[in-house]
């Protein structure tokens, strides 16, 4: 998956330039990290970045602001502290104990003490994260002097067939706003990977982001978005984003904000940038799943689904917004799924409170139906089915896996088709949700819940 800025680019540039196309969605992973090691793997490839600390705890961003960004008898230097969470739009945010803003200004001696008690230890609710995300630590940089603000990244682009070199010279700001009220300022160069970055692309890019050709500043630029590349494939990156990439009153051209995506396939070959990987800035159930191999994606309905394969949960999907239903989850258990992997799965959507309903949908190639009517019957027997269950089995075994389940004890409805799966999900979905509105206890005769 590519972030929501992507997704702006590519539908407000598509009159403008080569259309981007829209992400995949389900089985795609990626790794995205804090902006203090964005900055770090930057640094590592020969990109100008602020100087910048980071802190666990308000004592120590204070004496990082008092004695590592200023020394005693020296001008105060104004610092930037900004709260590390993986969301854009920190600045803003709001913190659960009220405080407002991700990201604020140091300009005296005690100011990063008050400033990051009010943020490390809390939560920050933004625009791309409405529940909130912990915040455990916060990054102290340099306060940058900025003649020009510009944005530039570098993101994976299914139409061409590889990366695309993206860039504006309305930086500093929301970039999905510009893509939507201003297309015209959004830029794009399809790179060709057998090729890599071409010299005229990159000198293009840097006079469309509005820097005098032939210029000290057009130049480092030039050399600072042949570094993004060079990084973006050293390590496997689906993206790299700059937001904003400043020109200073001294002609440096320097990364002031980045976010970086990292391929999780790469894994293998990435393993000091994986080890840094937060997982409490992460899903609960999609880390789990993870583990057991399965693509899970939490979602807003109330309707569960475990579905093999990406297209058959993509479909399934919105058959039951057609319907009138709301999935809750893009689950994809693969085509050769365990019975372990299977119970682990209607573990997650079990113990998912806002789940009224679990739709299973499974087409019997590669994988059987009787194991998937394994999974399903062990859980049952071993932690109950708390939810009502909507079951469509098609193709390998699928008349020894309804002997199963018509024999085990436990009544699940059953479903002859798709169409049919996803009409009675969704009733019943809705029986629970008025249910739950008026306060009235509700219970499923025959499925022992």
């Amino acid at each position: 998956m590519i972030s929501s800025t992507a997704n702006f680019i590519r539908k407000a540039s598509a009159s403008h330039a080569p259309r981007l196309a829209a992400s995949a969605c389900g089985a795609v992973r990626y790794l995205n990290v804090h902006e203090y090691i964005s900055m770090e793997i930057m640094n590592q490839h020969g990109i100008a970045t602020p100087r910048g600390f980071v802190a666990k705890t308000p004592e120590e961003a204070e004496h990082i602001f008092s004695t590592m960004m200023n020394k005693p008898g020296q001008p105060l230097k104004d610092v930037v502290i900004k709260a590390q969470v993986l969301s854009g739009g920190r600045g803003l945010g709001t913190f659960k104990n009220g405080f407002k803003g991700g990201v604020h200004m140091i300009t005296r001696p005690g100011q990063a003490l008050e400033m990051a008690s009010k943020m490390i230890g809390q939560e920050l609710v933004t625009k791309q994260a409405p529940n909130g995300l912990l915040c455990q630590k916060v990054f102290l940089m340099e306060r940058m002097y900025m003649r020009n603000e510009m944005y530039i990244s570098i993101l994976m682009d299914r139409k061409s067939g590889g990366p695309m070199l993206v860039g504006s010279p309305r930086g500093g700001t929301s970039i999905e706003d510009v893509a939507q009220y201003h297309p015209e300022l959004i830029f794009t160069e399809p790179i060709d990977i057998t090729v890599g970055l071409q010299p005229e692309a990159v000198e293009r890019m840097a006079t469309n982001i509005g820097l005098e050709p032939n210029s000290e500043p057009h130049k480092k630029a030039v050399t600072l978005m042949n570094s993004l590349y060079d990084m973006f494939l050293g390590c496997d990156c689906t993206q790299v984003e700059v937001n904003p990439l400043a020109e200073t009153p001294e002609g440096e051209v320097v990364v002031c904000d980045a976010k970086v995506n990292f391929d999780d396939n790469a894994e293998f070959r990435q393993k000091s940038i994986f080890e840094r990987r937060d997982y409490s800035q992460e899903d609960p159930r999609e880390v789990e799943a993870a583990k057991y191999g399965l693509n899970y994606i939490r979602l807003d309905g109330n309707i569960g689904c475990m579905v093999n394969g990406a297209g058959l949960a993509m479909s399934t999907m919105d058959i039951i917004q057609l319907k009138g239903g709301t999935p809750a989850n893009f689950l994809d258990v693969g085509g050769g799924a365990s019975e372990k992997q299977v119970q682990k799965a209607f573990e997650l959507l079990n113990s998912d409170d806002k789940v009224a309903v679990i739709l299973v949908n499974i087409f019997g190639g590669i994988m059987r139906c009787d194991v998937i009517a394994n999974g399903i019957i062990s859980v049952a027997q071993e932690i109950g089915i708390k939810k009502p269950l909507v079951i469509r089995l098609q193709g390998t075994n699928v008349d020894a896996a309804r002997k199963l389940i018509e024999g085990c004890g436990f009544r699940m409805i059953l479903a002859e088709d798709l169409e049919d799966a996803a009409e009675k999900a969704v009733g019943v979905a809705e029986i629970v949700r008025q249910a739950r509105n008026i306060k009235v206890g509700l219970q499923f005769e025959g499925l022992g819940l």
